[in-house]
């Protein structure tokens, strides 16, 4: 189960000085041991439920939304927005709070950025909790937008007929084409077959087509999907080759990496390749866990890894 629903004692904005403004909060113990949660997408945000992935009576729980995500603002923007803007933006956040040192974990594309950020600035942690890794090199595009299709065809053809554009180039081409392009229309449809992807691929099973309730709504995913197709056309500007020589470098820093055995999204062997990087890393398969955080494995999982560092 996850830990108790619990509210911030602290949020705001920070300026970054080029245009963007990062919101962010803190919850749980003011005196315990910071913790820094980096969400995943790219481009998704913050939720609530984030706040209940670790002991807030043992963790000073710190979450941000990261450039042109969720509450920071001007959302969905990519101008000033790569990955070397965001790891200086954990840094500028770490001093704002006070904070000397504090353990940095995420998931997917928080766990890739987690190990940029640690590689940048060693001193500043105490260590990592990497979940669902994502290496953000081609061979995870090529799997989640293509190879992943024979597991479920239909849903498959569907992102594919949405992705418009000449036919002769590559499905995740022309899907970003599609959602950073300026026809509302077709970033819209575009938009809807890659979340209903999504959730076949984390679910297991082919998904619903989602719906819109209202311009809100809308606007909001547009924006989320913006900055997603922005990074990933860029490789998050980092790559596999790159990430896993920072990984490489983090030398004894304790680092703990977990991956659901049933993650269709991001493929166990990512987890493999990056604990072989990382040496004296703990590596841990976690059963009846997909890329879903919350799944009750999963959660038992986390809790584990992080109480060597409350403790």
């Amino acid at each position: 189960m996850p830990f108790p629903t619990i509210e911030p004692w602290q949020s705001g904005w920070l300026e970054t000085g080029d245009g963007h403004a990062l919101h962010h909060e803190q919850c749980g113990n003011p005196q315990g041991l910071p913790v820094l949660i980096l969400h995943g997408g790219p481009g998704s945000g913050c939720s609530p439920r984030m706040r209940q992935l670790f002991d807030p009576a043992r963790f000073r729980i710190v979450l941000f939304d990261q450039r042109g995500c969720g509450r920071s603002t001007p959302r969905g923007e990519c101008a000033h927005n790569t990955t070397v803007d965001l790891v200086a933006d954990i840094e500028r956040l770490r001093r704002h709070l006070g904070v000397e040192r504090w353990l940095v974990t995420g998931g997917s594309w928080g766990a890739a950025l987690a190990v940029a950020y640690a590689a940048a600035h060693r001193e500043a942690c105490v260590g990592a909790i990497l979940r669902g890794i994502f290496l953000t090199g081609p061979a995870d595009l090529e799997w989640f937008f293509v190879g992943a299709g024979e597991l479920f065809p239909q849903a498959w053809q569907a992102l594919d007929e949405a992705a418009t554009g000449d036919r002769r180039r590559a499905l995740p081409d022309r899907l970003f084409d599609a959602v950073l392009g300026h026809d509302a229309i077709v970033a819209t449809e575009a938009v809807r077959r890659w979340m209903q992807w999504e959730a076949t691929l984390d679910g297991g099973s082919p998904a619903p087509l989602p719906e819109f309730p209202d311009a809100g709504t809308q606007t909001a995913l547009l924006a989320k999907y913006r900055v997603q197709a922005h990074y990933l056309r860029h490789r998050c500007f980092l790559g596999e080759t790159h990430l896993l020589e920072l990984a490489a470098t983090l030398g004894s820093l304790p680092v703990a990496i977990l991956h659901g055995e049933k993650d269709l999204v991001c493929r166990v062997d990512n987890a493999r390749r990056l604990h072989r990087a990382v040496a004296g890393s703990q590596l841990r398969i976690v059963a009846e866990a997909g890329h879903n955080p919350f799944a009750p494995s999963m959660l038992q999982a986390l809790a584990e890894a992080a109480a060597p560092f409350s403790d």
